[in-house]
């Protein structure tokens, strides 16, 4: 029969010791997490790209289904995305809307994980 050692309760040594630094907040893990996601989709890549290639640093949403090849509710949805994420803002002018970057979101978005 083989014997196995025992351990008596408050005998075992801490495997590790907890890391002094704090670590990220369900608030802030979720906040980039949501940037993150945004990120995530390729039609939205492309219509940061868009906005930003923008000769006045802005689109107007009827500019953006043509180069997606997506259908107009199909980008509202990406832009909302992309807006909540807080990357773009939407400018309400007569029936258009029109999207530009937040000023600092990309490069933000570009520092979330050497941050952590």
């Amino acid at each position: 029969m083989i014997s196995l050692p025992t351990f008596e309760p408050g005998t075992e040594a801490a495997c590790c010791a907890p890391s002094a630094k704090p670590s990220l907040s369900t608030d802030e893990a979720q906040r980039r997490a949501l940037v993150f996601k945004a990120l995530a989709d390729p039609n939205r890549l492309r219509l940061l790209s868009i906005v930003k290639a923008g000769a006045s640093g802005e689109a107007c949403v009827c500019d953006l289904t043509e180069p997606l090849d997506l259908g107009q509710p199909t980008v509202s949805h990406h832009l909302k995305i992309l807006v909540e994420a807080g990357l773009l803002t939407r400018e309400k002018r007569g029936t258009w809307a029109y999207y530009s970057l937040v000023p600092g979101a990309l490069e933000q978005a570009a520092g979330l994980l050497s941050s952590l």
